[in-house]
């Protein structure tokens, strides 16, 4: 009988081995890491067959995850080993077969200069309300990011910090801060009535996972209208897709109203990409709005369309041009032109830089 507990854990010895960031088990294939961005089967170990897949999913998962895997068909988890390795897990079925996916996350949260972030995102930190969102694809960083800066906050100033997460990824260690950290399903319903429940916990600083739905986004922008500095995550491309995005979450009656509130309560929206390095390993190229009195003249009055034009011509205020940082690593040496064109979602603007 095999014993996919001490299988899974072999794995994971191969992905920090590796220097992997993520873990796929899909039945029919060998395991597969990712490495720099690239995903690479694990051959020395055989494919896997739906009972393996089955087994390993299983032995990652407590009791209560279990049954509601089986129940519900897929599952956000988290997975921790002796040694403090820790991963952020999603299980699922496909055609018929259970299959999941592992992310992992570093035992020690890194600061800017680790993850070449730049230096002006430490200026949000010291902020004492306001609302501010790190966005961008799926695995691109946005997590690590948001630790990052929730720790400066932590070794920097005196606050009650509230992380809310599904799961919960990184642990932080209280320094100067205390910091509670609270999981979906295990220490709240959902993300909606822990925000709710924040206003009573005399919270200074709230880091929420995710937003999901209207009822959280309405929370989480009331939470900092009224002195709480908020941040958060979402799938988007860009700065003014995820003002698009939250406005539409809502119904067209309430829409007018959240652009009020967004445009007073927004500070920023940084929105990153990790580009394969030329060196090897991964570097982030971002773009960065800064909410000024014309960002929020053009969110309240629905003209998001122009706010890329106004963070094109902000540079002197601090604002980054996602093109701009693609062409610099280019210019440095950092990335090749064919990658950045890759992630350029203005291929055309990036070729006028080059």
């Amino acid at each position: 009988m095999t014993d996919y507990k001490k299988e899974l854990e072999d794995l994971v010895v191969i992905v920090t081995q590796e220097g992997a960031s993520d873990l796929h088990l899909t039945a029919g294939r060998h395991p597969s890491i990712r490495v720099s961005g690239d995903l690479i089967p694990v051959v020395k170990k055989p494919i896997l067959m739906p009972e393996d897949t089955l087994g390993l999913v299983m032995s990652a998962l407590s009791d209560e995850n279990r049954e509601l895997f089986l129940k519900q068909k897929d599952i956000d988890f988290s997975y921790s080993l002796a040694g403090g390795v820790r991963f952020r897990g999603n299980a699922f079925y496909q055609k018929g077969f259970v299959g999941a996916a592992f992310r992992l996350i570093p035992l020690k949260v890194k600061t800017f200069a680790e993850l070449n972030l730049p230096d002006r995102l430490a200026d949000f930190t010291r902020l004492e309300q306001g609302f501010f969102l790190v966005v961008g694809p799926v695995g691109h960083g946005k997590s690590t990011t948001l630790a990052s800066m929730v720790d400066m906050i932590n070794h920097e100033r005196t606050e009650h910090i509230i992380t809310i997460e599904d799961p919960i990824e990184y642990i932080f260690t209280g320094d100067h801060s205390i910091i509670d950290q609270r999981e979906v399903r295990f220490d709240t319903t959902d993300f909606h009535s822990a925000l709710k429940a924040m206003f009573r916990q005399d919270v200074n600083v709230a880091m929420v996972g995710e937003m999901r739905g209207p009822e959280a986004i309405s929370t989480t922008v009331t939470a900092a209208e009224t002195g709480h500095l908020i941040f958060s995550t979402l799938h988007t491309n860009s700065a003014s897709q995820t003002i698009d995005r939250i406005i539409d979450s809502f119904p067209p009656n309430q829409q007018r109203q959240i652009r009020v509130q967004l445009a007073s309560s927004l500070i920023g929206i940084f929105s990153q990409r990790l580009i394969p390095r030329t060196a090897g390993g991964l570097v982030p190229a971002y773009e960065l709005l800064l909410n000024n009195n014309a960002v929020a003249n053009l969110v309240r009055e629905g003209r998001t369309a122009e706010i890329d034009v106004v963070i094109e011509t902000g540079s002197d205020q601090g604002m980054v041009d996602m093109n701009h940082s693609l062409a610099e690593l280019v210019r440095s040496g950092a990335i090749s032109q064919e990658n950045a064109f890759r992630f350029s979602i203005n291929q055309k603007g990036l070729e006028r830089l080059l």
